[in-house]
């Protein structure tokens, strides 16, 4: 019927958890199913074949042929990471919420999740909400109007669907980062180009410009820009014009500006992975969340939507709250800066909080900014969480409360075991991937644990992203 590879174009007729775009082939043996990434009921799109399998085939989109009746012109720029950008947001979070309770039924073995359904939390801003975004800089040039690649280009913008090795320019605007500093983006672009210097070039690995990092401060209304460049040619890279550039353009919105030299070849905008220089400015942005302060450097991890952040944190912590005991123990696992546990201790009166994190920037991020907020009765420690709960046993039927906030790929099958042997009368558990969440839900089921209540958070409008907040209680205790 299909065959892997085969660039075939299919009318979208439904719609599965994350992002995936269902289309349907008649064969002698019933329905077979296309999931096609990126793609939203009543498009006619273009997609080739990546893996095929006796009764359906996954596909990558290559092109939109067709609208979707249901989309709505924007005056904004699509990229390739908000697909859903001209989907009504309502209409995104119908399809969002009712593919991802599915998910719970048929991964985690819930018949009817719809009944612990606690709340779908929106984002308060449906455009412009990330506080950071990474753009990319090629010599090979891919424009969407026509579909032609160009050889020897200039462009700086977002990568094309589904390659590695060519640059859409962001011409205007995309609607998710800040409006000021995407308009004035081309200007830019033109300023970087009349140094003479070349875009990187993916396939040879050689070139001078590679990445621009922004950071932006939604409370001090400030940017903090990254600039990722080679040593290559960098007697021809005005530093001074640049900063005389984004000082115009930007005014006191200007944070500050870095410069790293970075000649390792991997595709990637990391500060250790070079010299870095401060051009101007200062060196961070500071970040309010529900009251707190945080320092936000180049490197650090911090919530992308911090105004959702604040209703997702809120949540859990209503969930932690209607179960901590004063003087008790509340352990926050994977808490990476500490956002949990210092909002946490804002609002219960517990005798200890205990974050436990593998990233030692991140625990020192924490105990800084814990101290900057003058919390107390707050640990940090920079461990595995695994071998943490094993190291120290004391805490065992001793805590409230355990939450989980763990990366995509969920927690590790040996952590999960060391989690439930504690003994915590709850978890609250957040999850920036519900399936993992859905997979871990039979496991603690099975250790008895029962799901009492889910929330969904629409972090990400108009991306296939939805996050979840679970609450567990432990029976017989």
């Amino acid at each position: 019927m299909v065959h892997r590879n085969q660039v075939i174009e299919v009318k979208i007729d439904d719609f599965a958890f994350g992002g995936q775009g269902l289309a349907r082939m008649k064969s002698e043996e019933g329905d077979f199913i296309l999931f096609v990434e990126n793609t939203f009921p009543g498009q006619f799109v273009r997609a080739r074949v990546d893996k095929k399998r006796k009764r359906h085939a996954e596909c990558k989109l290559l092109e939109v042929l067709e609208r979707s009746p249901l989309e709505k012109a924007l005056p904004y720029q699509e990229i390739s990471g908000a697909p859903y950008l001209f989907v009504p947001i309502e209409i995104q979070q119908e399809y969002k919420k009712k593919s991802t309770l599915d998910v719970y039924r048929k991964i985690g073995r819930i018949p009817d999740p719809g009944a612990l359904f606690d709340q779908f939390i929106s984002s308060p801003e449906v455009f412009f909400y990330r506080n950071k975004m990474e753009y990319s800089f090629s010599s090979i040039e891919h424009v969407p109007e026509t579909g032609e690649e160009i050889d020897d280009a200039f462009a700086l913008g977002f990568k094309r669907r589904g390659t590695w090795w060519k640059v859409e320019n962001l011409n205007k605007p995309s609607g998710l980062f800040d409006e000021q500093w995407e308009t004035i983006l081309p200007e830019f672009r033109d300023l970087l180009k009349s140094f003479g210097l070349s875009a990187w070039h993916p396939p040879r690995k050689e070139g001078f410009f590679r990445h621009i990092v922004v950071r932006k401060s939604f409370d001090q209304d400030q940017l903090l820009l990254h600039i990722v460049t080679s040593s290559v040619g960098i007697k021809k890279f005005d530093t001074k014009k640049v900063v005389e550039f984004l000082k115009e353009k930007l005014g006191n919105r200007l944070a500050g500006i870095w410069h790293t030299i970075n000649d390792n070849v991997a595709d990637r905008a990391k500060i250790e992975n070079g010299t870095s220089t401060l051009l101007f400015g200062e060196s961070v942005v500071v970040e309010k969340m529900l009251g707190l302060s945080f320092e936000i450097s180049m490197e650090s991890f911090f919530q992308t939507n911090p105004k959702s952040a604040e209703r997702l944190y809120t949540k859990a912590i209503d969930y932690v709250c209607d179960h901590a005991k004063d003087g008790g123990v509340i352990m926050d696992l994977f808490c990476g800066t500490g956002t949990i546990g210092q909002l946490v201790a804002q609002r219960v009166n517990a005798g200890e909080i205990i974050g436990v994190d593998i990233v030692e920037e991140a625990i020192e991020d924490a105990k800084r900014n814990a101290k900057r907020n003058k919390l107390e009765h707050l640990h940090f420690f920079a461990a595995d969480v695994g071998k943490f709960l094993s190291l120290h046993p004391e805490y065992l039927n001793r805590i409230d409360t355990i939450v989980l906030d763990p990366p995509r790929a969920g927690i590790a099958p040996k952590t999960l075991q060391k989690v439930m042997a504690l003994g915590a009368s709850h978890l609250v558990y957040i999850s920036c991937n519900p399936s993992t969440q859905a997979r871990d839900t039979e496991t603690l089921e099975q250790g008895g644990y029962k799901l009492t209540k889910l929330s969904l958070v629409d972090q990400f409008p108009h991306t296939s992203h939805i996050e979840a907040i679970a609450v567990y209680e432990k029976l017989n205790r």
